[in-house]
């Protein structure tokens, strides 16, 4: 998990989407986008998350022509599909709010706002000055306790703006708080194994 700012957060700059032939992909503006050309594949094209990353898997004879008129479609529809599922920032603060009261009654503190921000070096942030918590945007989709857990870790920071006894002896009373390291753990594993150029090189050999 990350640190609380006491100013700003890091924030880290959109990503351009590009296949692995690092073409930008047109009517793209954030995240990063994987395109794995499969020798399996005849004419069905298939897209997913893994990683954090959107995966769009084509026919590996399909023309340059044809993966920039097709692959920012599928890229469209995940991202519909997601918005669909996730949760509005006001509802982010709501939950914050639930979280707190019954988990750390005696942090009084509240955000002054809760965001979805594109990041990909942490899970969230808070800023103490202007009480604002940002959840990464990674997290859309992701299971409710995993979610939550981030959100209350992020609140605490309201109050106790580091790592100390006093912050983690609040966190530990979040009942899942094990299992939901592990689900971001086993995340940013197969993340850093995804972006890594020998695993990128296996899946183009393998297909998909």
């Amino acid at each position: 998990m990350n640190d609380c700012d006491e100013t700003n957060g890091f924030l880290e700059p959109s990503l351009v989407e590009t296949t692995l032939e690092e073409h930008t992909l047109p009517g793209i503006s954030e995240g990063e986008i994987i395109v794995i050309r499969s020798t399996r594949r005849k004419k069905n094209i298939s897209a997913y998350r893994q990683g954090g990353r959107i995966v769009v898997s084509i026919p590996a004879r399909m023309s340059k022509a044809d993966e920039r008129a097709m692959v920012p479609e599928m890229v469209a529809k995940i991202r519909a599909q997601e918005a669909a599922a996730t949760m509005s920032e006001e509802n982010l603060s709501r939950r914050v709010g639930e979280l707190l009261s019954e988990l750390a009654p005696e942090i009084t503190a509240r955000p002054m706002s809760v965001n979805w921000r594109a990041m990909r070096e942490r899970w969230g942030s808070c800023t103490g000055i202007d009480r604002s918590i940002r959840i990464s945007d990674r997290l859309k989709g992701a299971p409710e306790y995993v979610l939550d857990y981030v959100l209350f870790h992020e609140a605490i920071h309201l109050q106790f703006f580091d790592h100390g006894p006093e912050f983690k002896a609040l966190l530990a009373r979040f009942p899942e708080e094990e299992i939901a390291e592990a689900y971001l753990s086993g995340y940013e594993a197969a993340e850093n194994a995804l972006a890594a150029p020998e695993a990128l090189k296996k899946l183009l050999n393998k297909g998909a």
